[in-house]
């Protein structure tokens, strides 16, 4: 069941388009674990990175999508977290290719840079994508030595 799970987290700047995407991913047989928050008081996007990452890190989601004004702090924060490979995206073959080529597991999206219809296509060509492998998993390798 793990690897229908996603995790969707945002600050405060994104929940109307975070709420739309975990609809979107349920209406294609995911299970969103959304975790907030849902007020629209400012919040600390390095918090939400963390507990979604954590979620991915640990096995219990299989994705994440990550949400903030222009995506690239919250990414910055997931990116901290061990085993996490999180890249913004601001157009759809981006969001194939960290997975084809980078395997990424987080997605991290800017509410104020992209609009709904591209965030979803974003996402969809996100979760569509399978890591290739071959040449490409020595580099994925190469990337989490740098973990220490």
């Amino acid at each position: 069941m793990t690897q229908k799970r996603i995790v969707l987290s945002s600050d405060h700047a994104a929940i109307p388009l975070r709420r739309a995407i975990a609809a979107h991913i349920a209406a294609r047989g995911w299970i969103a674990v959304d975790i907030g928050p849902v007020t629209p008081e400012s919040t600390p996007y390095p918090h939400h990175a963390e507990a979604a990452a954590r979620h991915v890190a640990s096995g219990d989601c299989r994705f994440g999508i990550i949400l903030c004004g222009t995506g690239q702090g919250i990414m910055m924060a997931a990116n901290k977290v061990k085993g996490i490979r999180c890249g913004v995206c601001l157009e759809p073959y981006s969001a194939r290719m960290i997975r084809e080529h980078n395997d990424a597991n987080m997605l991290s999206l800017g509410a104020r840079v992209v609009g709904e219809a591209l965030a979803l296509a974003i996402v969809d060509a996100f979760l569509e994508a399978e890591f290739e492998g071959g040449r490409h998993a020595e580099r994925v390798a190469m990337i989490s030595a740098l973990e220490g």
